[in-house]
């Protein structure tokens, strides 16, 4: 039986069913891809809104709790003396006028001093000596303004001093006892009269040795 001939009869359409137009198929292959690109889009667009919203909230949460740290400067106590202590030891009191991140100015400037010392003493010797004195800043040899601008870097701590302290009573102390300030003549007039009084002495020591040494043969 020869069934090359045959044609290939078209298959009957079912009533009521249109057969797929031409190009059909890859329209709706377009459509599959818009809808994909339309999704991520609108997830980036979400995930944008989110991150904004996040930086907003980080924003206004470091500004409210900034705004609860107050300056170092608004601690200082203007009613009472400070203590400023550098890094090599010393210690100075007085009062705070200026404070930033690059100096602070001291001024009405104390220092502790033992006997025979002409510098101030670090805050641990004063402690442990019995022979420590506050001494008012001005009268050195180099006659200071009772002004002193102590770079931040020098610095190692400050802190407010209770009127109840042995300072802040020796302050006082010095204060009622000299109402016109620091006179510094006085001590100027003492210091050479010391002077003089230990040149005096060597001198009688050097000219007893002198005789003593024409004396004996």
């Amino acid at each position: 039986m020869d069934i090359s001939n045959r044609s290939v009869q078209p298959q009957p359409v079912a009533p009521g069913v249109q057969p797929p137009a031409p190009g059909a198929h890859h329209t709706a292959k377009r459509s599959r891809l818009s809808g994909d690109k339309g999704k991520w889009g609108r997830i980036g667009s979400i995930a944008a809104v989110a991150a904004v919203a996040i930086l907003i909230l980080g924003v206004i949460t470091y500004i409210a709790t900034s705004s609860n740290v107050k300056p170092e400067k608004q601690y200082v106590d203007s009613s009472r003396l400070q203590a400023v202590f550098l890094n090599t030891g010393q210690v100075y009191f007085g009062n705070i006028k200026s404070l930033n991140n690059r100096y602070l100015v001291l001024t009405n400037i104390y220092y502790l001093q033992t006997s025979g010392s002409n510098g101030s003493t670090t805050s641990s010797s004063a402690n442990n000596s019995s022979n420590v004195q506050l001494v008012k800043l001005g009268c050195e040899l180099h006659e200071p303004l009772d002004q002193m601008i102590i770079n931040r870097d020098q610095i190692t701590f400050w802190e407010n001093l209770g009127e109840g302290g042995q300072v802040a009573k020796a302050v006082a102390n010095f204060e009622k006892e000299n109402p016109q300030g620091q006179k510094c003549a006085d001590q100027s007039s003492a210091a050479s009269t010391t002077s003089g009084s230990s040149t005096q002495n060597a001198g009688s020591s050097s000219s007893s040795s002198t005789n003593s040494s024409k004396t004996n043969p």
